[in-house]
This record gives structure tokens, C-alpha cells and sequence, in this order.
């Protein structure tokens, strides 16, 4: 297990595909309440061509939880101290959710250290303030577990949950484990974060995906963002939230021809 110490907090990472020189980096990045190994399914088809750098966000799995509340300038601060103390000048960026929030905040803030921006199951902003305010006071009067069959509901259709009945226990498992602060921290910062007034500052290169049942970030948010960048494609893939998990082999067959692909993404049309 690798560990970054910051001032304080300390994030725990992990490195796949080997040290190769020739193999370009990309980065994921867990959505609220989860872990590295979400992106488990990714990492088993692509470390053959990337070095790939995933993490546990502040307060979740094994990094430490800071005391709450957190901004998104810290969880975007967190990618770029990884970054540095790992001497990556530049990457390709996966994030989902609140990880695609903080790839929208690098995008518009670090975007020279970018190299293509892969933002899935999100929008430039999240519900509301009232609603996060409401799921703080929620979890911290009856804790994560008690969130769970609504969490089951939101993240996976109900084929999925019944076909796939280990992975889903797995994904869950992981969020009923996470640390309390850390998640009410996270909340924290999704009832503030808007975007939306500075996606058109985002020159990177984005494939935006979305679940096609999606009712957390519906498809609309996502064509929201591909519309308002400079280089945006949208794809809808079948699932819900968590639809890297869902959809794993599509989602991969997209991020290979995104990624492998010297074309700059086109911009979004109407029904993409």
C-alpha cells in the first residue's frame, strides 16, 4: 500500500500497468462514498497500455478524513499533490460523479496537465444545497448503512442488482464502510460546487458518458456539459449511476478509442 502524507490527511494510492516510460498515465477517480476498486473492471483491460493511477479520496476506503466540511478546490488540490509528489506532468483524467466534478474543476483550473477528460455520470452541478444539507443530517443521525437500499436503487437497475447480486455487495459493502466525516465532508462540497458558468473554459478533449437510467445525473446533465465545452462528445450507455460497473465492457471500448485516438473529440451533436 502507497501513501501520499499531506498537512493534513494522507491519501492512499495504487499504480498498475508497470513503470514503463512508453506508457502514457491515466488517472481515475471514485464517485461519492466508494473506493479505488470501482474502477477494478477498467484497470484489468487498460493497464496493458496505460500506467494507471487510481486513489482513495479524502475520507474514503484507506485515505484519511480531514475534518469536514471539504471544498472542491481541496479534492481538486488532492489530484494535483498526487500528481506532483508522483512527478506526472501529464495525464488522462476518468472521473465519476463527484469524481467527474473534480475532473471539471482540473479541466478548468489544470488543464495543461491533462490530456483527454473522460467525465461520467455527473453534471457541472449536483442537486441542491438543501438536498446535500438534508443527506448530511440524514447520515449523521442514522449513519451510512441505513442509506443503503436507496444507494442499491439509485446505482444499479434491478436486473443488475439481481444478475450481479457479489459486485453490487461488493460496491455497497464499500459504502456503508466509509468514514462518516469523510462522507459528510463530501457533501459538503457538492452543495457548494456550480460549474456551470466555466465549462466553456475547458480546452481538453471530453468524452462525456452517461447511464441511460441514470436518476442522479440523468443523460440531460450530461449533454449539458458536452454542449458547453470546447471538444465534447456524449455517449449513453445502458445502467444506472454507476455505469463504468454496469456497462464495463462498453464503457472500455469507448475509453480505448478515446484515449488511443489522436483526433480531438468532436463537438456534440444533437442526439450523440
Amino acid at each position: 500500500m502507497a501513501y501520499l502524507e499531506l498537512s493534513n490527511h494522507r491519501l492512499h494510492y495504487r499504480i498498475d500497468g508497470g513503470a514503463s516510460d512508453d506508457k502514457p498515465w491515466l488517472v481515475f477517480c471514485n464517485s461519492l462514498g466508494t473506493d479505488m476498486h470501482m474502477w477494478d473492471a477498467q484497470v484489468g483491460v487498460l493497464s496493458a497500455q496505460y500506467r494507471i493511477l487510481r486513489y482513495d479520496r479524502r475520507g474514503h476506503g484507506r485515505s484519511s478524513a480531514p475534518s469536514p466540511p471539504y471544498s472542491l478546490d481541496d479534492l481538486g488540490g488532492d489530484v494535483l499533490a498526487l500528481l506532483d509528489a508522483l512527478e506526472i506532468e501529464r495525464t488522462h483524467f476518468c472521473g465519476l460523479s463527484i469524481g467527474g466534478l473534480t475532473g471539471q474543476w482540473l479541466g478548468i483550473h489544470a488543464g495543461k496537465r491533462l490530456g483527454k477528460l473522460v467525465l461520467c455520470a455527473t453534471a457541472a452541478k449536483i442537486g441542491t444545497a438543501e438536498s446535500w444539507s438534508a443527506r448530511i443530517e440524514a447520515v449523521q443521525a442514522g449513519g451510512l448503512e441505513a442509506l443503503v437500499p436507496a444507494t442499491a436503487e439509485r446505482w444499479f437497475t434491478p436486473k443488475f442488482r439481481t444478475s450481479e447480486a457479489r459486485s453490487v455487495g461488493e460496491v455497497l459493502d464499500s459504502f456503508a464502510a466509509t468514514s462518516l466525516a469523510g462522507y459528510v465532508g463530501c457533501c459538503a462540497a457538492l452543495a457548494k460546487a456550480d460549474l456551470q458558468n466555466a465549462l466553456s473554459q475547458i480546452e481538453t478533449p471530453v468524452l462525456v458518458i452517461s447511464g441511460e437510467q441514470d436518476p442522479v445525473c440523468p443523460p440531460a446533465d450530461l449533454e449539458n456539459i458536452a454542449a458547453r465545452v470546447q471538444r465534447g462528445r456524449h455517449v449513453s450507455l445502458p445502467g444506472r449511476h454507476i455505469v463504468n460497473i454496469e456497462a464495463s465492457s462498453l464503457f472500455n471500448a469507448l475509453l480505448l478509442e478515446l484515449l488511443g485516438s489522436e483526433a480531438t473529440t468532436r463537438p456534440c451533436e444533437p442526439g450523440n
